[in-house]
């Protein structure tokens, strides 16, 4: 395996950093080579709030993975949380020097639109074609090869806020790493979970993580529209603790344990104990399932309206649920009740991780998705820089025919300087495709 193919990634979670490395291999999977994680701080429902908290606990998680995998990596893939982001749908059209499109005019077209759908400070996270025209016309997405003389298409863009971009490049490189990209973390969890065909028939997936609910809406393939839900699992977390007056650990055990989104008859009278300091208290199942029923009543409402205010929410078949909240008793049952879909709960799929059994659980969707994504990234930088290539001029004919001609025939036989490669967004990055990974059987220590 190339070691300038292996590729690692940050998912930063309210509850935990996770760091995840891996490359394709021989039969076309992701496999993974290393994994490690650390409890999260300086998060607070998905954003940045102490840089140097959330620095060492990226080096932490680093560290646990440098100690799995054996692989020593410089430059990641990080995610972002979408209550760090604004959205715009845009439309951009250029006039191309040749008769048919081309690849180069799609690049350079996006590289336009990159450019001209941010204020100062901001960073466009993702750009993503919804339709193309040429001449006008609509075309789909099938656009390279088709004749005209211009190209337009509609845009969704993802916008990063400057000051969240900010604290999460500072964190990461104070932990001695460079971010290559940042990618919306339900950009990611979508691309972990869901099939090329469940894109296609209309798709909503709903990531429910420690501090938001990040959702996602896919049709045709593309993704449509993106939001957030301010709550979480940790909102379940503090609404049990500040109800039952309890520890806050003592709140999350009983959350895992006995958490339950619909009502049982037998929940009435069962009684648990737990510890509410120095002393213990009983607290009934009921009140439990009543808390914890609220606050996802809250959750699904969210994910309703994400339907509602998306154009295409009534071209969504099915619901995917996602991420450590997805875990709770009957919770696909409620959202089924709630919005007449199907609802399945989705783990990671399409990878090799048989020596992480772990990530294939729910609450590594974002983190696999940001491996995938990073995998899928630097392939098509790859093809790029080698579709712009220049290959030395052959000129051996040339030379051939330069025969003595009088005062003018060794001018004749100079060498013909070669072409200098046109610079691009892509070559720019070339650099990164030397030396992005190093591989030592002693992991360094960040």
């Amino acid at each position: 395996m190339s070691k300038n193919k292996v590729i690692a990634a940050i998912d930063i979670g309210t509850a935990k950093i996770v760091v995840i490395v891996g490359a394709r291999d021989e039969k076309g999977n992701v496999s993974v080579l290393g994994f490690g994680e650390a409890p999260s701080r300086g998060v607070i429902r998905g954003s940045v709030q102490n840089v140097g908290d959330l620095s060492s606990a990226i080096s932490q998680a680093v560290h646990n993975c440098h100690a799995s995998s054996g692989v020593v990596f410089k430059e990641v893939f990080v995610g972002i949380a979408g209550q760090n982001i604004r959205t715009i749908e845009t439309s951009h059209t250029k006039f191309i020097n040749t008769s048919f499109i081309s690849q180069s005019d799609i690049d350079q077209l996006t590289e336009e639109v990159y450019n001209l759908n941010k204020e100062p400070g901001e960073e466009v996270i993702h750009v993503i074609p919804q339709s193309y025209m040429v001449d006008g016309s609509d075309v789909g997405l099938n656009v390279v090869g088709c004749p005209g003389k211009s190209l337009g298409g509609t845009f969704y863009v993802v916008i990063g806020r400057a000051n969240a971009v900010h604290k999460i490049r500072q964190a990461i490189e104070m932990a001695q790493l460079k971010v290559v990209k940042i990618v919306l973390q339900s950009i990611a969890s979508g691309d972990a979970v869901l099939t090329d065909d469940d894109k296609e028939v209309g798709t909503l997936v709903a990531d429910i993580g420690a501090g938001t609910t990040d959702v996602a809406i896919y049709q045709d393939r593309l993704l449509r529209s993106i939001s957030v839900i301010p709550f979480g699992g940790n909102s379940i977390t503090e609404d049990i603790k500040s109800a039952c007056q309890i520890l806050a650990r003592s709140a999350e055990a009983l959350k895992i344990q006995h958490a339950n989104v619909m009502p049982e008859s037998k929940f009435d009278k069962t009684l648990v104990v737990v510890n509410s300091g120095r002393t213990e208290k009983e607290v009934s199942l009921a009140d439990i399932t009543a808390i914890t029923n609220a606050r996802m009543d809250e959750i699904v409402a969210g994910i309703a309206n994400a339907l509602n205010e998306s154009k295409y929410g009534d071209k969504i078949s099915q619901i995917a649920i996602t991420g450590g909240g997805s875990k709770l008793k009957n919770l696909t049952t409620l959202v089924r009740y709630r919005l007449g879909r199907d609802v399945q709960q989705m783990k990671p799929r399409n990878i090799s991780a048989d020596s992480y059994p772990k990530l294939f659980n729910v609450e590594y969707s974002t983190a696999v998705g940001l491996l995938v994504k990073g995998i899928e990234y630097m392939e098509k930088l790859r093809e790029k820089l080698k579709a712009i290539d220049v290959k030395p001029i052959d000129n051996s004919s040339d030379n051939k025919n330069a025969t003595t001609q009088g005062d003018d025939s060794q001018e004749d036989k100079k060498p013909v300087k070669k072409p200098e490669k046109k610079s691009s967004l892509f070559s720019k990055l070339g650099s990164m495709l030397k030396d992005f990974f190093t591989e030592d059987e002693e992991p360094s220590k960040l």
